[in-house]
Order: C-alpha cells, then structure tokens, then sequence
C-alpha cells in the first residue's frame, strides 16, 4: 500500500469510527495492510446465521466447526458442551477461534431459548423422520444451526425445542457425515443464500463492526506489546 493509498485508508476508517484517538495506541501499532484485510474481514461477518453444538467431544471436531464458521465469516458461535470440556485442537484452529465471540451455555434448553429470543429459527441436523432437506431451510430470517454429538446426535430435548430439523441429501451407501463436514456443506449453503435474500439485513450494524474492529485490532498485537500498553494503563 503506497503512503498516498495508506493515508485515506486510514481517514476512512477514522471517519467510519473504526479508528478513533482513544486507540490511536493501538493502531499506530498495526501495519495500514493488516488493518486492511481486518476492515476487508469485518464486512463480511455475519450474526445473521450462527452455530449452536450440543456436546461435542472430540477436539478435532471442536475446532474444525470452529474454524468453517470463521471461514464462511459467521461472527458467533454458542456452545454446550457434553461429557468433555470444550478444548478445540489448536493445530486444527490455527486461530480461528480468536476472531470468533464464543457464548458457552449451561444447558441445552437455555442456548435454544436465548437464541429464540434473539429473533433466531433453530434448525437441528438430524437424520429421522420428518426432516427437511437443507436447501428448503428458509433463510429470510435469522438461523441458527445446531449440530450435535458426534456419535448420538442431537439430544431428544433440542429436537422438542428447534423449531425444526434438517438433512443433507446423500446417495450413497454412507448416511451420515462426521460432524465437521455436516457444518461446512450446511454453512456454505445456508450463508449463500442468506447473503442474497437478507441483503444489508445479513452484515453487522455499524456499532457491532466498531466494537468487533477494536476487539480485532487488541488480539492482532503482539502478547509483549499488549502486556505494555496494559501497564500503561491501556484497556479495551
């Protein structure tokens, strides 16, 4: 990026208030090109579609739904965890996880009902009767995927509260997908056509993309320059 190109980049942010002199600290820090593909990143986040995984176990599967929904740029991610604490894989994130906003629940029942009451339809993935195809999940509103245990699915609880449940069509000998590709074909879906019909409606509001970008700009520094500015009193 040339100096010319670096400085009105730089006014537009300002101006937009992503850039503000209350961390003028920050970004003075923050290569203009890495500021860039943040600000490129950050209009395409999402809270229009996110996740919701019941008892996932395995680290792997943990990390890998976390690093597809980064990679289709949905923002959060909520979870409620099983017989084994949420840990995802850190080889298999690559640190994914840390652009996401992570909401851990207690239980089953409450992540349904607070995302219910945020406007969401929850659509579980399962295999049983009464299920639609993916592609028939009408994405004119708010949507929440939900994706259970690896081995038992969903639990008969989040089936009674979703407000309904979807397959992805297979013709083939196998009948289910490991979990990790059941969120990155039904992410991919389900974010495209959404972006198409929910229009401005799908992107963050300019207060939600102000705070997202500060929260970014703090984790992008490095641990040795963040403990510094800390100890001069610096927060987010």
């Amino acid at each position: 990026m040339e100096e010319r190109d670096m400085k009105t980049f730089l006014a537009q942010l300002q101006q937009e208030g992503l850039l503000t002199e209350q961390t003028r600290p920050v970004w003075e820090m923050i290569l203009p090109k890495r500021l860039k593909r943040m600000y490129d990143v950050l209009n395409e986040r999402t809270r229009y579609i996110t996740v919701l995984i019941e008892a996932v176990d395995d680290p792997h599967n943990q990390a890998a739904v976390l690093r597809t929904a980064e990679a289709f740029g949905v923002q959060d991610i909520h979870i409620v965890t099983g017989k084994a604490p949420f840990s995802p894989n850190r080889l298999v994130t690559r640190h994914a996880d840390q652009w996401l906003t992570l909401h851990r629940q207690p239980d089953i029942e409450t992540a349904i009902n607070d995302l219910k009451q945020q406007g969401y339809q929850v659509y579980a993935s399962y295999l049983g009767e009464g299920t639609i195809p993916l592609s028939d999940i009408d994405v004119s509103k708010p949507t929440a995927l939900l994706f259970g245990n690896e081995h038992s699915g969903v639990s008969d609880e989040a089936l009674k509260l979703a407000d309904g449940t979807f397959v992805i069509p297979m013709y083939g000998f196998v009948q289910s997908f490991n979990i990790s590709v059941a969120a990155a074909l039904a992410l991919y879906d389900v974010t495209e056509r959404a972006r198409r019909q929910a229009g401005t409606r799908y992107y963050l509001s300019s207060n939600e993309k102000k705070a997202l970008y500060k929260q970014w700009m703090w984790q992008t520094l490095n641990p040795r320059i963040r403990k510094q500015l800390e100890l001069q009193g610096y927060t987010i």
